[in-house]
């Protein structure tokens, strides 16, 4: 079957089952999305305990471990949705930006799927997805402005409408979540930072040190020079204390962790007011940060913005957030189909 058959048939999108497939990182995740937005299933597998003793995601050890779990993840979902092969409308996979040999074990096999199932299948832009993430429990409503905070990437959008997503600002080196694992492993924290630095931070003072990661009144981000910061702060601490204490590392913590949520909220407000959005949607593995949730949801009570922030259990990689997005292009009749293999491009 044919994209365009796919498209001009009288199928309805509250009718539809899309299978999405994520893999562009360290989690395989397979999810089945019936219409726009109902989850029937999502699963994952993440790998990040074999990177744990690496500090940070390892290649080469994240594909085989895609490979080693991707049939059974897909099985499993499909498993849970109570649905077989047969009902899927369309396959959706992450096509790029990620880790090119764990794009191609999703790609690869979302395209034995689609032709052994004659299913019509998808390219999905990673980062897109964890945009429209927020909107997996509510309706899309355009234009919005559009946060994208993770560990590989920090940036804004301006999207006037589905499939048109304009590059407001993006980080000049450091994504926010590479940050805090960076932070995190000059603190001797251990990998990943950013769930233990938002805990230690809960007893620490945020004020403590004045850390700063604003990179003038643009929109573009900048956390390489926070993070230097916490270096010498961290050296400087042990050299007159001669080690550091466990107030001392909370206490870094919190003002690290405030600085960052200042600097994205602030940016993120100023992007709203400048694109003349009303509505401000929220995505990525950093989006679980419970202190940059409360802050978001303080600034848009404040700015009269509504806010859209992706669920907790959809901020990080998943299926279901590429099959919703799959969902959406799909009614839109804008999506295309997969027809090369090119990771890079999203």
């Amino acid at each position: 079957m044919s994209l365009s058959m796919f498209q001009n048939s009288s199928l309805q999108v509250s009718d539809t089952y899309v299978l999405g497939i994520e893999t562009s990182c360290d989690e395989t995740s397979a999810s089945v999305v019936r219409g726009r937005n109902d989850v029937l299933s999502n699963i994952v597998s993440s790998s990040l305990k074999l990177h744990v003793p690496y500090g940070g995601v390892i290649p080469e050890i994240a594909s085989r471990a895609h490979v080693e779990s991707i049939c059974s993840v897909v099985d499993n979902a499909l498993k849970v949705a109570g649905v077989s092969s047969d009902k899927l409308s369309l396959i959706a996979v992450t096509q790029g930006p990620g880790l090119i040999g764990s794009l191609l074990v999703g790609i690869s096999f979302a395209r034995s799927l689609s032709l052994g199932w004659k299913i019509p299948l998808i390219g999905i832009n990673h980062v897109r997805s964890h945009l429209y993430a927020a909107f997996l429990e509510n309706e899309v409503s355009c234009p919005f402005v559009g946060l994208v905070v993770s560990g590989g990437h920090t940036s804004l959008y301006n999207v006037k409408n589905l499939g048109k997503e304009e590059l407001m600002g993006s980080t000049r080196d450091d994504a926010a979540g590479e940050a805090f694992d960076k932070v995190a492993k000059i603190l001797g924290l251990g990998y990943p930072g950013g769930p233990i630095i938002e805990k230690l931070a809960k007893t620490g003072k945020p004020r403590a040190y004045a850390f700063n990661c604003d990179c003038g009144s643009g929109l573009d981000f900048s956390f390489s020079g926070i993070k230097t910061a916490v270096l010498y702060k961290t050296k400087y601490l042990k050299k007159i204390y001669n080690d550091i204490s466990q107030e001392m590392i909370c206490d870094i913590c919190a003002s690290f962790q405030y600085a960052v949520v200042n600097d994205l909220v602030t940016k993120c407000v100023r992007a709203a007011k400048k694109a003349k959005a009303g509505i401000i949607a929220v995505g990525g593995g950093v989006a679980s940060n419970g202190s940059l949730r409360d802050k978001l949801e303080s600034a848009a009570r404040e700015n009269g913005f509504r806010l859209f922030i992706a669920p907790k259990a959809y901020c990080l990689d998943n299926g279901a957030m590429v099959a919703s997005l799959g969902a959406r292009l799909f009614e839109a009749g804008i999506s295309k189909k997969l027809l090369k293999l090119d990771p890079m491009s999203g």
